[in-house]
């Protein structure tokens, strides 16, 4: 008996007036996955997580957990978007238990259950801290652990490292990686460092230009745990130049379409 996907995407379409955004998507992710998804500018992905996470309804089509139908429900799904978006006058250990204080728990019994997850986040000490005393990956992973700690399994992360510099992002990525393993979460990442698609993931599906599609999904089929090394092997180059092939023949095909509607204007 075929295990059913801990996620499903099922003929999901979006159209925003009379322009079509997202056009007939499926795609499933097991319990455990790390899915990441990658396409070119505008192409709808924030769209397509925002349906997720229940913030915006389809036009068409269905969101799946574990088979039922959570369509337009946002209590599934922790979501993590791009800015870390800590209030600077909340000490960091108060910025965490935000998320549990909005779904009713009690201060106190959320700050003693995000207490225990500081050491695995690398902040242990900086309970009191407000955020302009730690560093831009600090600041990350304080933002992760106020998303995981609402006790959802099912993460959904908007390009969490894009504000950050190369080195750090690099060090989180690995980081990333650990936690995720430790914790056996099911991810959907939306990213456009490709590297970064390739170094975490289980699967990395490629979108079209708008409307969207699935253009290309890669299986990645690298050992783990990985290592930062892993990414100078031949397996992984091979990996990255067929996803940058794809990538960069949809965002072609964007900047045509652009420029044809450009020309009929």
């Amino acid at each position: 008996m075929t295990e059913i996907p801990r996620i499903r995407l099922d003929h999901v379409r979006k159209s925003f007036g009379a322009v079509p955004v997202i056009d007939d998507i499926t795609f499933a992710a097991e319990r455990g996955q790390f899915v990441s998804i990658i396409g070119p500018s505008g192409c709808g992905k924030s769209t397509l997580f925002n349906i997720m996470a229940g913030l915006e309804n389809p036009g068409e089509g269905r969101v799946l957990v574990d088979g039922n139908d959570v369509t337009g429900r946002a209590e599934k799904f922790a979501y993590m978007p791009q800015k870390d978006l800590l209030f600077p006058w909340r000490n960091v250990l108060d910025n965490t238990i935000l998320g549990l204080q909005v779904q009713g728990v009690k201060k106190k019994e959320a700050r003693e259950r995000a207490k225990p997850l500081f050491g695995q986040f690398g902040l242990e000490g900086f309970e009191k801290s407000l955020p302009f005393q730690l560093s831009g990956g600090m600041r990350q992973r304080a933002a992760l652990l106020r998303t995981v700690v609402q006790g959802r399994d099912v993460l959904l992360l908007d390009e969490p490292f894009g504000a950050l510099d190369s080195l750090t992002r690099t060090e989180m990525q690995a980081w990333l990686e650990t936690v995720w393993e430790q914790f056996g979460w099911t991810v959907v990442l939306i990213t456009h460092d490709i590297r970064e698609a390739v170094f975490l993931s289980d699967r990395v599906l490629v979108l079209s230009a708008r409307p969207t599609r699935v253009r290309l999904e890669v299986e990645v089929d690298l050992p783990r745990p990985r290592e930062l090394s892993m990414v100078t092997s031949p397996e992984f180059a091979t990996i990255e130049e067929r996803l940058l092939t794809a990538l960069h023949e949809e965002s072609r095909a964007a900047l045509a379409a652009q420029g044809a509607a450009g020309v009929t204007r």
